[in-house]
């Protein structure tokens, strides 16, 4: 008698989380860096996944980097996903498979702290789901916590903007803390590649990339993991 093939769940979900905070200590502007998020979106949606974005205040948020050259980066300004965001507060994490958290500088102002953000995380991860973070998106994940109370990070294996690069960013003594000693002292073990070039890093079912140069690869992670769960 043949066994019965228990059907997957169809299209995969995955929300990508941006920053609403568009001011770098009085230097100068930031928000979310635009390629961290295209390059994904773009990705995801070629893998054929649904693809939700959402940020700190919702609407059209901040941005940083936008090179209009980039066909991806210019296709996802123009979405309409990214003009009117969802808000965080008002997301149900675990309606996703995955959620990615965005970089640019702007997150070390709003992610650390935002309680929907951190939610979104736990939810996702708690129900087997991968959570993804790239460049300062990693900010999101300093302090959340799981619903034992543990940090999400600790005794695992992380990459994230590097103190290095900070110092070459020339912002070292304006952003708010050092993203890489705060994910350590919460127990993480950061892995930092050389400046500049990508670093992904994967431990079980969270992902996580150093730079800009890190958010594509770790978006094709990202899908390999999900192309491995059954759900």
């Amino acid at each position: 008698m043949a066994r019965r093939r228990h059907p997957e769940r169809m299209t995969k979900r995955v929300l990508i989380v941006l920053t609403s905070h568009d001011d770098l200590g009085g230097v100068e502007k930031t928000g979310y860096y635009v390629p961290e998020a295209a390059h994904p979106w773009e990705i995801f949606r070629k893998a054929g996944f649904d693809v939700d974005v959402a940020s700190v205040k919702g609407g059209e948020p901040p941005q940083d980097g936008y090179d209009p050259a980039d066909p991806a980066q210019a296709a996802f300004v123009a979405a309409p996903e990214q003009r009117d965001t969802a808000r965080v507060a008002d997301v149900d994490g675990s309606r996703y498979d995955a959620v990615l958290y965005a970089g640019g500088h702007g997150t070390m102002w709003d992610f650390p702290d935002d309680p929907d953000v951190r939610r979104i995380g736990r939810e996702v991860y708690e129900r087997g789901g991968v959570v993804a973070a790239v460049c300062h998106g990693p900010s999101a994940l300093v302090n959340l916590t799981l619903s034992n109370g543990s940090y999400l990070v600790a005794g695992k294996r992380v990459a994230a903007f590097t103190n290095a690069e900070e110092e070459l960013r020339g912002v070292a003594d304006v952003v708010p803390f050092l993203l890489a000693d705060a994910l350590t002292a919460r127990g993480a073990r950061h892995e930092p590649g050389d400046n500049w070039q990508a670093q992904v890093v994967v431990d079980g079912r969270l992902a996580t990339g150093q730079n800009p140069a890190s958010a594509a690869p770790l978006a094709e992670r990202v899908v390999e993991l999900l192309a491995e769960r059954r759900v």
